[in-house]
């Protein structure tokens, strides 16, 4: 039997998705590094701090909007081409950042960083899926997301360190050699696996027709939105523990980074054993009630990363049940494109809740208000997860869940 015609779950899979998994690595740092060397890019571009920052929008909105077309045009070719692809457009646009010194051509530089980022990401979590099989798929996009939470704790502290000590652009040169690292692993290492041979543009598409997929897809904007308004504002919402210092808000993220990793993989258990649907309605349950009792302790710097530990385990416990969700909702020849939908789904609410938490700042001041506001946005995706997502009767005492398959449930 060759590799084309193995069944899903029939790779050595672990050593393969780690591949993976580095690869997200390398898209999370090239995401958040920014953010670190924005004040540096400023000046070295002569541009306001509104002008610099639109470098990390752009790659968000360049990562939610072209991640679904890229995913479909891409849909006949096998996943080493398109995930060697991926990477590779990730390197050159750093590449072209790093060595730009044209604030018109950087911006542009992110937007290919972008479209590289989100090809990659979404066949990874498909990749990964076909290659641990059904019944260990959350264990295995569970690992493969595990990489943007460790860029969180490794990639972009160390990234931003790089270019304090020898500037931005070498921080940029940086992710672009990962990158093209990994390209090159990834075109020896994995098995010339087709998802979606033969499929029709007709077929690709269907996804978006579903209903099923749509409300996946808003309970993930949904989740993301609220897991990212405090977040985004961390500096903020927790001004009176952090004090203005450095330090602790550095240790604040990291906290947050290694619980979100260890929230992430734990998760991809609980999927496997409990089922996405569950964990998805206790992940967002779990989110809104940190964010509760962060309002009475937000003063006190202790407990805030206490709080902060916790909130990074919840709400990195949403991406990857929901992943395991939208693809058992994906026909035959769809599972990257599902994928694509969710993740950019994902980048989206990340880019709403910057928008929505300056509108908030800007007119009322007020950076406790973030917290209330965003508990409510998680709950009401755990609302929508429970309420739409129930198991569909189709004879006494059984159902259809998520899998697809029946399902008990109660008389």
């Amino acid at each position: 039997m060759t590799e084309k015609e193995r069944t899903p779950g029939a790779y050595p899979w672990r050593a393969r998705t780690a591949v993976l998994t580095l690869g997200t690595f390398v898209v999370g740092t090239d995401g958040f590094i920014i953010v670190g060397l924005l004040p540096e890019i400023r000046e070295t571009l002569h541009v306001s701090a509104a002008a610099a920052g639109q470098l990390v929008s752009v790659f968000a909105l360049a990562y939610a909007l072209l991640g679904p077309v890229l995913a479909a045009f891409t849909g006949r070719w096998p996943r080493r081409r398109v995930l060697v692809a991926g990477v590779a457009l990730l390197a050159a646009g750093n590449a072209v950042t790093a060595s730009a010194h044209v604030y018109g051509l950087v911006l542009a530089s992110r937007v290919l960083a972008g479209s590289g980022a989100a090809l990659f990401v979404a066949s990874a979590v498909a990749t990964a899926a076909h290659l641990a099989g059904e019944r260990l798929r959350g264990s295995a996009i569970a690992m493969v997301t595990a990489g943007a939470t460790l860029s969180l704790v490794l990639g972009a502290p160390l990234g931003t360190l790089v270019g304090g000590v020898w500037g931005w652009q070498t921080a940029m040169w940086f992710v672009a050699a990962v990158a093209g690292a990994v390209a090159v692993v990834l075109a020896v290492l994995l098995p010339p696996i087709r998802l979606e041979q033969g499929a029709a543009l007709r077929q690709r598409i269907a996804p978006l027709t579903d209903r099923r997929v749509l409300r996946i897809l808003v309970v993930t904007l949904l989740a993301f939105i609220g897991i990212f308004l405090p977040f985004t504002y961390m500096s903020a919402v927790f001004a009176p523990a952090v004090g203005g210092e450095q330090a602790r808000l550095a240790l604040l993220l990291l906290v947050f980074g290694v619980a979100a990793t260890a929230g992430n993989l734990t998760a991809g258990w609980l999927t496997d054993r409990y089922g996405p649907r569950r964990v998805v309605i206790g992940a967002t349950v779990g989110v809104a009630a940190v964010f509760v009792v962060m309002l009475p302790i937000r003063e006190v710097f202790v407990l805030v990363v206490i709080a902060e530990a916790l909130s990074g385990v919840v709400s990195y416990s949403v991406i990857g049940p929901q992943q395991h969700r939208i693809i058992a909702y994906a026909p035959a020849e769809g599972a990257s494109l599902v994928t694509s939908l969710n993740t950019s789904t994902g980048y989206l609410g990340n880019f709403l809740a910057s928008i929505i938490g300056a509108v908030i700042l800007t007119t009322t001041g007020s950076a406790v208000l973030l917290l209330p506001i965003a508990a409510a946005f998680a709950a009401f995706a755990a609302f929508l997860t429970w309420r739409l997502s129930r198991p569909r009767r189709e004879g006494a005492g059984e159902g259809v869940g998520e899998t697809g398959k029946p399902v008990t449930t109660a008389k």
